[in-house]
Protein backbone atom coordinates (compact mmCIF):
# COMPACT_ATOMS: atom_id res chain seq x y z
CA UNK A 1 0.00 0.00 0.00
CA UNK A 2 1.27 3.45 -0.87
CA UNK A 3 1.43 5.92 2.06
CA UNK A 4 1.75 9.66 2.08
CA UNK A 5 4.30 11.37 4.33
CA UNK A 6 4.99 15.06 3.67
CA UNK A 7 4.03 14.61 0.03
CA UNK A 8 6.21 11.51 -0.42
CA UNK A 9 4.60 8.38 -1.87
CA UNK A 10 6.09 4.94 -1.30
CA UNK A 11 5.83 2.73 -4.45
CA UNK A 12 7.92 -0.15 -3.13
CA UNK A 13 4.96 -2.57 -3.50
CA UNK A 14 4.24 -1.64 -7.14
CA UNK A 15 7.87 -1.41 -8.40
CA UNK A 16 8.65 -5.18 -8.50
CA UNK A 17 5.94 -5.62 -11.13
CA UNK A 18 7.93 -3.57 -13.72
CA UNK A 19 11.02 -5.87 -13.93
CA UNK A 20 8.70 -8.84 -14.27
CA UNK A 21 6.98 -7.21 -17.22
CA UNK A 22 10.32 -6.45 -18.89
CA UNK A 23 11.50 -10.03 -18.30
CA UNK A 24 8.39 -11.25 -20.09
CA UNK A 25 9.12 -8.96 -23.04
CA UNK A 26 12.69 -10.25 -23.20
CA UNK A 27 11.51 -13.85 -23.21
CA UNK A 28 9.00 -13.08 -25.95
CA UNK A 29 11.71 -11.38 -28.01
CA UNK A 30 14.10 -14.30 -27.54
CA UNK A 31 11.36 -16.76 -28.46
CA UNK A 32 10.55 -14.76 -31.59
CA UNK A 33 14.22 -14.64 -32.63
CA UNK A 34 14.61 -18.38 -32.04
CA UNK A 35 11.47 -19.09 -34.05
CA UNK A 36 12.76 -16.98 -36.95
CA UNK A 37 16.17 -18.70 -36.77
CA UNK A 38 14.60 -22.17 -36.77
CA UNK A 39 12.37 -21.26 -39.72
CA UNK A 40 15.04 -19.46 -41.74
CA UNK A 41 17.72 -22.07 -41.12
CA UNK A 42 15.19 -24.87 -41.69
CA UNK A 43 16.48 -26.61 -38.56
CA UNK A 44 13.44 -28.86 -38.24
CA UNK A 45 13.99 -30.33 -41.68
CA UNK A 46 15.16 -33.96 -41.56
CA UNK A 47 18.29 -35.33 -43.19
CA UNK A 48 17.91 -38.12 -45.69
CA UNK A 49 19.55 -40.04 -48.47
CA UNK A 50 19.08 -38.59 -51.97
CA UNK A 51 15.90 -39.50 -53.81
CA UNK A 52 17.18 -41.69 -56.66
CA UNK A 53 15.24 -42.19 -59.90
CA UNK A 54 16.60 -44.91 -62.19
CA UNK A 55 15.74 -48.07 -64.06
CA UNK A 56 16.75 -51.43 -62.65
CA UNK A 57 19.62 -52.50 -64.90
CA UNK A 58 22.86 -54.39 -64.15
CA UNK A 59 24.90 -51.23 -64.74
CA UNK A 60 22.76 -49.04 -62.48
CA UNK A 61 22.78 -51.66 -59.73
CA UNK A 62 26.57 -51.85 -60.01
CA UNK A 63 26.95 -48.05 -59.93
CA UNK A 64 24.76 -47.58 -56.87
CA UNK A 65 26.53 -50.42 -55.07
CA UNK A 66 30.01 -49.20 -56.02
CA UNK A 67 29.20 -45.55 -55.24
CA UNK A 68 27.42 -45.96 -51.88
CA UNK A 69 27.50 -42.24 -51.05
CA UNK A 70 24.63 -41.84 -53.53
CA UNK A 71 22.37 -44.00 -51.40
CA UNK A 72 23.56 -42.94 -47.95
CA UNK A 73 22.19 -40.09 -45.84
CA UNK A 74 23.58 -36.69 -46.77
CA UNK A 75 24.26 -34.74 -43.56
CA UNK A 76 24.90 -30.99 -43.98
CA UNK A 77 26.35 -28.86 -41.14
CA UNK A 78 23.75 -28.81 -38.34
CA UNK A 79 23.44 -25.05 -37.68
CA UNK A 80 23.24 -23.70 -41.24
CA UNK A 81 23.52 -26.54 -43.74
CA UNK A 82 19.78 -27.08 -44.10
CA UNK A 83 19.32 -23.61 -45.54
CA UNK A 84 19.65 -23.60 -49.31
CA UNK A 85 20.28 -19.85 -49.22
CA UNK A 86 23.22 -20.15 -46.80
CA UNK A 87 24.68 -23.12 -48.69
CA UNK A 88 24.48 -21.08 -51.89
CA UNK A 89 25.81 -17.88 -50.30
CA UNK A 90 28.74 -19.59 -48.61
CA UNK A 91 29.67 -21.38 -51.82
CA UNK A 92 29.51 -18.05 -53.67
CA UNK A 93 31.44 -15.97 -51.14
CA UNK A 94 33.66 -18.39 -49.24
CA UNK A 95 34.11 -20.95 -51.99
CA UNK A 96 35.57 -23.92 -50.22
CA UNK A 97 37.42 -24.66 -46.99
CA UNK A 98 41.21 -25.12 -47.23
CA UNK A 99 41.07 -24.71 -51.00
CA UNK A 100 44.05 -26.32 -52.76
CA UNK A 101 46.14 -24.63 -55.46
CA UNK A 102 46.58 -27.16 -58.26
CA UNK A 103 49.19 -26.17 -60.82
CA UNK A 104 48.28 -26.58 -64.47
CA UNK A 105 49.17 -25.40 -67.95
CA UNK A 106 46.96 -22.89 -69.76
CA UNK A 107 46.18 -23.82 -73.36
CA UNK A 108 45.00 -21.42 -76.07
CA UNK A 109 42.83 -22.67 -78.93
CA UNK A 110 42.02 -20.42 -81.92
CA UNK A 111 38.42 -20.69 -83.11
CA UNK A 112 37.11 -20.33 -86.68
CA UNK A 113 35.36 -17.02 -85.92
CA UNK A 114 38.52 -15.42 -84.52
CA UNK A 115 37.75 -16.13 -80.85
CA UNK A 116 40.38 -17.76 -78.64
CA UNK A 117 39.24 -20.51 -76.28
CA UNK A 118 41.36 -21.24 -73.21
CA UNK A 119 41.45 -24.15 -70.80
CA UNK A 120 43.73 -25.29 -68.01
CA UNK A 121 45.25 -28.78 -68.02
CA UNK A 122 46.13 -30.52 -64.75
CA UNK A 123 48.03 -33.81 -64.74
CA UNK A 124 47.17 -36.60 -62.25
CA UNK A 125 49.19 -36.92 -59.05
CA UNK A 126 49.39 -40.70 -59.36
CA UNK A 127 48.10 -43.71 -61.23
CA UNK A 128 44.38 -44.29 -61.55
CA UNK A 129 43.10 -47.26 -59.54
CA UNK A 130 42.26 -49.13 -62.76
CA UNK A 131 45.65 -48.40 -64.33
CA UNK A 132 43.93 -46.64 -67.24
CA UNK A 133 44.42 -43.14 -68.58
CA UNK A 134 41.29 -41.14 -67.68
CA UNK A 135 40.63 -37.43 -68.18
CA UNK A 136 37.95 -35.30 -66.55
CA UNK A 137 36.75 -32.68 -69.04
CA UNK A 138 35.08 -30.01 -66.89
CA UNK A 139 32.75 -27.13 -67.74
CA UNK A 140 32.25 -24.61 -64.85
CA UNK A 141 29.16 -22.54 -64.02
CA UNK A 142 28.11 -19.17 -65.44
CA UNK A 143 31.01 -16.73 -65.77
CA UNK A 144 33.34 -19.17 -63.98
CA UNK A 145 36.77 -20.61 -64.77
CA UNK A 146 39.53 -22.85 -63.47
CA UNK A 147 40.55 -20.41 -60.72
CA UNK A 148 37.26 -20.61 -58.82
CA UNK A 149 37.53 -22.28 -55.43
CA UNK A 150 34.94 -25.01 -56.06
CA UNK A 151 36.70 -25.94 -59.31
CA UNK A 152 40.13 -25.98 -57.65
CA UNK A 153 38.82 -28.17 -54.84
CA UNK A 154 37.28 -30.64 -57.25
CA UNK A 155 40.38 -30.70 -59.46
CA UNK A 156 42.65 -31.29 -56.46
CA UNK A 157 40.52 -34.21 -55.30
CA UNK A 158 40.37 -35.69 -58.81
CA UNK A 159 44.13 -35.41 -59.30
CA UNK A 160 44.74 -37.38 -56.12
CA UNK A 161 42.44 -40.09 -57.46
CA UNK A 162 44.54 -40.40 -60.61
CA UNK A 163 42.52 -38.28 -63.03
CA UNK A 164 43.89 -35.79 -65.52
CA UNK A 165 41.66 -32.68 -65.52
CA UNK A 166 40.92 -30.23 -68.31
CA UNK A 167 38.91 -27.19 -67.20
CA UNK A 168 37.30 -24.84 -69.69
CA UNK A 169 37.59 -21.11 -68.99
CA UNK A 170 34.38 -19.57 -70.28
CA UNK A 171 35.04 -17.10 -73.08
CA UNK A 172 35.44 -13.69 -71.45
CA UNK A 173 35.33 -14.98 -67.84
CA UNK A 174 39.03 -14.64 -67.04
CA UNK A 175 39.76 -10.97 -66.22
CA UNK A 176 43.32 -11.11 -67.58
CA UNK A 177 42.48 -12.71 -70.94
CA UNK A 178 41.26 -10.35 -73.64
CA UNK A 179 38.61 -11.37 -76.17
CA UNK A 180 39.94 -11.72 -79.72
CA UNK A 181 36.50 -11.49 -81.37
CA UNK A 182 33.20 -9.70 -80.56
CA UNK A 183 31.74 -12.76 -78.83
CA UNK A 184 31.74 -14.25 -75.33
CA UNK A 185 30.23 -17.34 -73.70
CA UNK A 186 26.50 -17.94 -73.81
CA UNK A 187 24.10 -20.24 -72.00
CA UNK A 188 24.48 -23.15 -74.40
CA UNK A 189 27.24 -22.51 -76.93
CA UNK A 190 29.33 -25.70 -77.11
CA UNK A 191 32.05 -24.50 -79.50
CA UNK A 192 34.76 -23.87 -76.89
CA UNK A 193 34.01 -27.06 -74.96
CA UNK A 194 34.09 -29.08 -78.19
CA UNK A 195 37.44 -27.53 -79.09
CA UNK A 196 38.88 -28.50 -75.69
CA UNK A 197 37.58 -32.08 -75.95
CA UNK A 198 38.99 -32.37 -79.47
CA UNK A 199 42.39 -31.25 -78.23
CA UNK A 200 42.36 -33.79 -75.41
CA UNK A 201 41.38 -36.64 -77.74
CA UNK A 202 44.17 -35.70 -80.15
CA UNK A 203 46.90 -35.22 -77.54
CA UNK A 204 45.95 -38.28 -75.46
CA UNK A 205 44.68 -40.85 -78.00
CA UNK A 206 44.30 -43.60 -75.38
CA UNK A 207 42.51 -41.63 -72.69
CA UNK A 208 38.93 -42.23 -71.60
CA UNK A 209 36.78 -39.16 -70.90
CA UNK A 210 34.61 -38.32 -67.91
CA UNK A 211 32.45 -35.30 -68.79
CA UNK A 212 31.51 -33.01 -65.86
CA UNK A 213 29.36 -29.88 -65.88
CA UNK A 214 28.42 -27.53 -63.05
CA UNK A 215 25.23 -25.40 -63.28
CA UNK A 216 25.35 -23.65 -66.69
CA UNK A 217 28.24 -25.99 -67.52
CA UNK A 218 25.87 -28.93 -67.01
CA UNK A 219 23.61 -27.54 -69.72
CA UNK A 220 26.57 -27.12 -72.08
CA UNK A 221 28.01 -30.63 -71.63
CA UNK A 222 24.64 -32.37 -71.99
CA UNK A 223 23.88 -30.31 -75.09
CA UNK A 224 27.35 -31.07 -76.49
CA UNK A 225 26.91 -34.83 -76.09
CA UNK A 226 23.40 -34.76 -77.53
CA UNK A 227 24.17 -32.57 -80.53
CA UNK A 228 26.11 -35.31 -82.32
CA UNK A 229 26.63 -38.91 -81.30
CA UNK A 230 30.24 -38.74 -82.46
CA UNK A 231 30.79 -36.38 -79.50
CA UNK A 232 30.16 -39.38 -77.23
CA UNK A 233 33.11 -41.39 -78.58
CA UNK A 234 35.57 -42.38 -75.83
CA UNK A 235 33.24 -40.86 -73.21
CA UNK A 236 32.69 -43.23 -70.27
CA UNK A 237 30.00 -41.13 -68.59
CA UNK A 238 28.71 -37.65 -67.89
CA UNK A 239 27.86 -35.92 -64.60
CA UNK A 240 25.75 -32.74 -64.43
CA UNK A 241 25.25 -30.88 -61.14
CA UNK A 242 22.64 -28.18 -60.39
CA UNK A 243 21.64 -27.28 -63.94
CA UNK A 244 18.18 -26.00 -64.92
CA UNK A 245 17.74 -27.95 -68.21
CA UNK A 246 15.46 -25.40 -69.93
CA UNK A 247 16.25 -21.68 -70.06
CA UNK A 248 12.86 -20.94 -71.60
CA UNK A 249 10.97 -22.57 -68.73
CA UNK A 250 13.32 -21.06 -66.16
CA UNK A 251 13.06 -17.43 -67.27
CA UNK A 252 9.62 -16.87 -65.74
CA UNK A 253 10.67 -18.36 -62.40
CA UNK A 254 13.63 -15.96 -62.28
CA UNK A 255 11.22 -13.03 -62.20
CA UNK A 256 9.42 -14.37 -59.12
CA UNK A 257 10.24 -13.42 -55.54
CA UNK A 258 9.61 -16.98 -54.34
CA UNK A 259 12.84 -18.26 -52.71
CA UNK A 260 14.31 -14.80 -53.48
CA UNK A 261 14.94 -15.82 -57.10
CA UNK A 262 14.36 -12.25 -58.29
CA UNK A 263 17.14 -11.10 -55.96
CA UNK A 264 19.52 -13.81 -57.20
CA UNK A 265 18.59 -12.81 -60.73
CA UNK A 266 19.65 -9.24 -59.97
CA UNK A 267 22.98 -10.37 -58.47
CA UNK A 268 23.82 -12.62 -61.42
CA UNK A 269 22.82 -9.87 -63.85
CA UNK A 270 25.12 -7.45 -62.07
CA UNK A 271 27.99 -9.92 -62.35
CA UNK A 272 27.27 -10.46 -66.06
CA UNK A 273 27.28 -6.70 -66.63
CA UNK A 274 30.72 -6.44 -65.05
CA UNK A 275 32.07 -9.22 -67.29
CA UNK A 276 30.59 -7.68 -70.44
CA UNK A 277 31.76 -4.16 -69.58
CA UNK A 278 35.28 -5.42 -68.89
CA UNK A 279 35.37 -6.38 -72.59
CA UNK A 280 33.48 -3.38 -73.98
CA UNK A 281 36.32 -2.56 -76.37
CA UNK A 282 36.06 -5.96 -78.08
CA UNK A 283 32.26 -6.20 -77.94
CA UNK A 284 31.30 -2.60 -78.79
CA UNK A 285 34.10 -1.61 -81.15
CA UNK A 286 33.46 -0.01 -84.54
CA UNK A 287 33.61 -3.33 -86.38
CA UNK A 288 31.16 -5.23 -84.13
CA UNK A 289 27.44 -5.91 -84.30
CA UNK A 290 26.85 -4.18 -80.98
CA UNK A 291 25.65 -0.59 -80.91
CA UNK A 292 25.81 2.28 -78.43
CA UNK A 293 22.11 1.77 -77.76
CA UNK A 294 22.87 -1.78 -76.61
CA UNK A 295 25.46 -0.43 -74.22
CA UNK A 296 22.98 2.07 -72.81
CA UNK A 297 20.36 -0.63 -72.25
CA UNK A 298 23.00 -2.84 -70.62
CA UNK A 299 23.73 -0.19 -67.98
CA UNK A 300 20.07 -0.11 -66.91
CA UNK A 301 19.46 -3.90 -67.04
CA UNK A 302 18.42 -5.47 -63.73
CA UNK A 303 17.81 -9.06 -64.86
CA UNK A 304 19.55 -11.75 -66.89
CA UNK A 305 16.66 -11.73 -69.36
CA UNK A 306 17.24 -8.04 -70.16
CA UNK A 307 20.94 -8.72 -70.73
CA UNK A 308 20.14 -11.79 -72.86
CA UNK A 309 17.72 -9.74 -74.96
CA UNK A 310 20.10 -6.81 -75.36
CA UNK A 311 23.45 -8.58 -75.74
CA UNK A 312 23.72 -12.36 -75.45
CA UNK A 313 21.30 -13.57 -78.14
CA UNK A 314 23.02 -11.38 -80.75
CA UNK A 315 26.32 -13.27 -80.52
CA UNK A 316 24.78 -16.09 -82.56
CA UNK A 317 22.20 -14.08 -84.50
CA UNK A 318 19.06 -15.26 -82.72
CA UNK A 319 16.01 -13.26 -83.75
CA UNK A 320 14.24 -13.38 -80.39
CA UNK A 321 14.83 -14.23 -76.76
CA UNK A 322 12.54 -17.26 -77.08
CA UNK A 323 14.54 -18.59 -80.01
CA UNK A 324 17.78 -18.00 -78.12
CA UNK A 325 16.59 -19.93 -75.05
CA UNK A 326 15.12 -22.75 -77.15
CA UNK A 327 18.29 -23.25 -79.20
CA UNK A 328 20.65 -22.99 -76.20
CA UNK A 329 18.87 -25.38 -73.80
CA UNK A 330 19.97 -28.99 -73.45
CA UNK A 331 16.36 -30.19 -72.93
CA UNK A 332 16.08 -30.59 -76.72
CA UNK A 333 19.29 -32.65 -76.98
CA UNK A 334 19.73 -34.59 -73.76
CA UNK A 335 17.51 -37.49 -74.90
CA UNK A 336 20.19 -38.24 -77.54
CA UNK A 337 22.81 -38.92 -74.86
CA UNK A 338 23.43 -42.68 -74.64
CA UNK A 339 26.47 -42.82 -72.35
CA UNK A 340 25.77 -43.25 -68.61
CA UNK A 341 24.45 -39.95 -67.30
CA UNK A 342 24.21 -38.83 -63.65
CA UNK A 343 22.03 -35.77 -63.06
CA UNK A 344 22.27 -34.21 -59.58
CA UNK A 345 20.05 -31.46 -58.16
CA UNK A 346 19.07 -30.13 -54.75
CA UNK A 347 15.46 -29.60 -53.70
CA UNK A 348 16.39 -26.37 -51.85
CA UNK A 349 18.38 -24.87 -54.73
CA UNK A 350 17.10 -21.26 -54.82
CA UNK A 351 18.11 -20.85 -58.48
CA UNK A 352 16.41 -23.94 -59.93
CA UNK A 353 12.62 -24.00 -59.56
CA UNK A 354 11.12 -27.33 -58.56
CA UNK A 355 9.02 -27.48 -61.73
CA UNK A 356 12.22 -27.84 -63.79
CA UNK A 357 13.11 -31.07 -61.99
CA UNK A 358 10.39 -32.97 -63.82
CA UNK A 359 12.76 -32.93 -66.83
CA UNK A 360 15.55 -35.09 -65.33
CA UNK A 361 13.09 -37.26 -63.40
CA UNK A 362 11.09 -38.07 -66.53
CA UNK A 363 14.30 -38.71 -68.45
CA UNK A 364 15.53 -41.18 -65.82
CA UNK A 365 12.18 -42.97 -65.90
CA UNK A 366 12.42 -43.40 -69.69
CA UNK A 367 16.13 -43.99 -70.38
CA UNK A 368 18.17 -46.81 -68.87
CA UNK A 369 21.44 -44.86 -68.96
CA UNK A 370 20.20 -42.03 -66.71
CA UNK A 371 20.28 -41.77 -62.91
CA UNK A 372 18.68 -38.72 -61.29
CA UNK A 373 19.71 -37.91 -57.71
CA UNK A 374 17.78 -35.25 -55.77
CA UNK A 375 19.00 -34.20 -52.32
CA UNK A 376 16.88 -32.44 -49.71
CA UNK A 377 19.63 -29.94 -49.00
CA UNK A 378 22.70 -28.54 -50.69
CA UNK A 379 21.61 -25.24 -52.24
CA UNK A 380 23.22 -24.27 -55.53
CA UNK A 381 26.62 -25.98 -55.81
CA UNK A 382 27.00 -25.96 -52.02
CA UNK A 383 26.58 -29.52 -50.73
CA UNK A 384 28.78 -28.82 -47.72
CA UNK A 385 29.19 -31.59 -45.14
CA UNK A 386 30.09 -31.19 -41.48
CA UNK A 387 29.06 -31.85 -37.90
CA UNK A 388 27.79 -28.58 -36.42
CA UNK A 389 29.33 -25.38 -37.75
CA UNK A 390 32.60 -25.84 -39.68
CA UNK A 391 32.24 -27.69 -43.00
CA UNK A 392 34.65 -30.29 -44.30
CA UNK A 393 37.16 -29.35 -47.04
CA UNK A 394 35.61 -31.85 -49.48
CA UNK A 395 31.92 -31.54 -50.22
CA UNK A 396 29.34 -34.26 -50.86
CA UNK A 397 29.33 -33.10 -54.49
CA UNK A 398 33.09 -33.65 -54.90
CA UNK A 399 32.87 -37.13 -53.43
CA UNK A 400 29.84 -38.15 -55.49
CA UNK A 401 31.33 -37.17 -58.85
CA UNK A 402 34.64 -38.91 -58.23
CA UNK A 403 32.90 -41.93 -56.65
CA UNK A 404 30.59 -42.29 -59.65
CA UNK A 405 33.52 -41.86 -62.05
CA UNK A 406 35.51 -44.53 -60.19
CA UNK A 407 32.57 -46.92 -60.43
CA UNK A 408 32.20 -46.30 -64.17
CA UNK A 409 35.93 -46.87 -64.75
CA UNK A 410 35.73 -50.13 -62.82
CA UNK A 411 32.70 -51.25 -64.85
CA UNK A 412 34.52 -50.45 -68.09
CA UNK A 413 37.65 -52.27 -66.88
CA UNK A 414 35.82 -55.52 -66.15
CA UNK A 415 33.93 -55.65 -69.46
CA UNK A 416 35.14 -58.20 -72.04
CA UNK A 417 37.22 -56.63 -74.86
CA UNK A 418 34.65 -57.67 -77.47
CA UNK A 419 31.92 -55.77 -75.61
CA UNK A 420 34.07 -52.64 -75.43
CA UNK A 421 34.51 -52.69 -79.22
CA UNK A 422 30.77 -53.23 -79.64
CA UNK A 423 30.03 -50.22 -77.46
CA UNK A 424 32.27 -48.01 -79.57
CA UNK A 425 30.47 -49.11 -82.73
CA UNK A 426 27.02 -48.50 -81.17
CA UNK A 427 27.96 -44.95 -80.18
Amino acid sequence: MATQDSGYYDYTIVAPEMPAMFDGMKLAAVATVLYVIVRCLNLKSPTAAPDITYQDTPLNRFLLKSCPILTKEYIPPLLWGKSGHLQTALYGKMGRVSCPHPIGLRKYLPMQDGATATFDLFEPMGDHRTGDDVTMVICPGIGNHSEKHYIRTFVGHSQKEGYRCAVLNHLGALPNIELTSPRMFTYGCTWEFASMVGYIKKMFPHTHLIVVGFSLGGNIVCKFLGENRTNQERVLCCVSVCQGYSALRAQETFLQWDQCRRFYNFLMADNMKKIILSHRGSLFGSATKMEDADLSRLYTATSLMQIDETIMRKFHGHNSLKEYYEKESCVHYIHNVDVPLLLVNSADDPLVHGSLLTIPRTLAEKKQNVIFALTLHGGHLGFFEGAVLVPQPLTWMDKVIVGYANAMCQWEKQKPPCQKKSDMVDV
